[in-house]
């Protein structure tokens, strides 16, 4: 974990560089030191249907939602989520510049008993680190 899920508006196509944007965030994920790298998934969803405001077509959104695995102390969740949104709204900020747009993020801790993984990823980084 995390898991960071993008949802984005379909007038946004022709202006986000996605593969950038989430190099970006999983670097950053990496280098808070509280996520381990087999766990990081990130993902795009692209929302054809949307009314944003007051229903100008111009209107933009993006809204990334992390998925955190519990355990962790508040105050590192904060601090890894406040570097992450930094990171994401730095990426956005060109287009944001010259769009009209709604940026937004939230990270969740999921269920610590109702949560189920089985992940084979790890042991393969950890092989590549010994060899």
């Amino acid at each position: 974990m995390p898991h960071f899920i993008m949802e984005y508006s379909a007038n946004l196509d022709d202006d986000l560089d996605i593969p950038a944007l989430f190099e970006a965030l999983n670097e950053t994920a990496i280098g808070t030191g509280v996520f381990p790298i087999g766990g990081i998934r990130t993902r795009a969803i692209r929302c054809e249907h949307y009314r944003i405001g007051e229903g100008d077509p111009e209107n933009t959104f993006v809204h990334l939602t992390a998925k955190v695995g519990s355990g962790r102390e508040p105050e590192v969740l904060k601090a890894a989520a406040d570097k992450v949104f930094e990171t994401f709204t730095a990426q956005l900020q060109p287009v944001f510049d010259r769009r009209y747009m709604s940026i937004g993020f939230e990270m969740t801790e999921l269920h610590p008993v109702l949560n189920y993984r089985q992940n084979n990823i790890h042991q393969k980084l950890a092989a590549k680190e010994e060899g």
